[in-house]
């Protein structure tokens, strides 16, 4: 992180072990072991169902662990009420009081903590200062936009200083341009303060911009946990690869395997070099290419150490910064690469060509 405080190695929440069943046979989360480390950004990421949210639910106290522990600052906190465990709480619906003021609504934690009054009112103030609100204080939440309201949501959750921070799709019901404002907001509070904060999100673009690590979800099992750009270039299976960014995807047979890397022969025909990551040899595998690392170039000038496939060009999506070529190639119908503006001079709909990239850009994952 550039400025604030940085996250030690030193472990404010630990997981040990835990298990999650609502029904007694199927586990929602299974025996998850996971370290979040004092004064980091940790997301938890996934789609609906993976056991991100129940994970947060357990560690704010309002869901508890089937099995094993959770421990806060070295102290277990499965039988303690959420109130006492010193957690700030943001949640996409805001949950603000209507019938209070916005001034009311941040101050809310600190009068229930019985906070003397003189000391309530500078903590509110400077907290309305913090989110650039001081202006709305006498107003009530109905008369704020969804925006404004996410930051006194926000204010009320910091104005405790609570050692950790949970936020539950906080920015899900904002249009995408006051997202990405929110974003770089939270981010810059969490710097500033120094705070831990443990996010949920199912937007991968979003977990890539705040987090110092994310932890991927899926089935109730941390498929990966890793800082945004290790998993997004070493995904280590082909879950993560195509959850996290975009991918492309080429199914075969691993030939044999040396020295980290692997010839695969593609259901389609021809072989690649791949890098050797969750393969046996003579085992199925999937390939992961991203489409910013593949060129489409004539076959003559292509470096002989790439992997050359032949393809035809379907289409040329115009994004503004770059251009989507999609192209079929052996085994793969929807082909993507992106290429840089005004770099696709000279392509047209039907044209064959040939897609070229490098076997250390090309990872043999699990069979999907």
């Amino acid at each position: 992180m550039d400025g604030g405080m940085i996250a030690t190695t030193q472990a404010l929440v630990r997981f040990v072990g835990v298990q999650k069943t609502y029904d007694g046979e199927h586990l929602v989360v299974k025996s998850l072991d996971l370290d979040i480390r004092k004064g980091e950004f940790l997301t938890l990421l996934g789609p609906s169902g993976s056991g991100k949210t129940t994970c947060l639910m357990m560690l704010a106290g309002f869901e508890v662990p089937t099995q094993g522990e959770i421990f806060l600052a070295d102290r277990p906190i499965k039988n303690m009420p959420p109130h006492k465990r010193d957690i700030g709480m943001v949640f996409q619906n805001y949950a603000l009081f209507p019938h209070l003021t916005i001034e009311e609504n941040v101050a809310f934690p600190l009068s229930v903590r019985g906070v003397p009054k003189a000391e309530l009112k500078d903590r509110v103030s400077k907290a309305l200062q913090m989110i650039k609100l001081e202006h709305v204080a006498n107003r009530h939440p109905g008369q704020l936009s969804g925006g404004q309201q996410q930051r006194v949501a926000l204010a009320r959750a910091l104005v405790f200083n609570p050692a950790l921070v949970l936020m539950d799709e906080p920015l899900g019901a904002l249009d995408k341009r006051l997202r990405e404002h929110m974003q770089l907001e939270i981010k810059r509070l969490h710097e500033t303060m120094g705070i831990t904060v443990v996010y949920v999100t199912h937007d991968q673009g979003e977990a890539l911009t705040m987090s110092d690590r994310i932890a991927v979800f899926n089935d109730g099992v941390v498929q990966q946990i890793d800082r945004p750009d290790a998993l997004y270039e070493r995904p280590v299976n082909s879950f993560v690869a195509n959850f996290i960014g975009e991918s492309n995807v080429l199914s075969g047979t691993v030939q044999n395997i040396e020295q980290g890397y692997c010839q695969v022969a593609l259901d389609g025909g021809g072989s690649v070099l791949a890098l050797a990551v969750n393969v046996t040899a003579g085992g199925r595998t999937s390939l992961s290419v991203r489409p910013e690392r593949v060129a489409i170039a004539t076959a003559d000038d292509v470096d002989p150490a790439f992997n050359r496939l032949p393809a035809t060009l379907k289409d040329l999506i115009y994004l503004g910064d770059h251009t989507l070529a999609v192209l079929a190639t052996p085994g793969n119908d929807e082909f993507m690469v992106k290429l840089p503006a005004g770099a696709y001079a000279g392509l047209s709909q039907g044209q064959d060509v040939t897609i070229a990239f490098r076997p250390d850009d090309c990872r043999a994952l699990d069979p999907v």
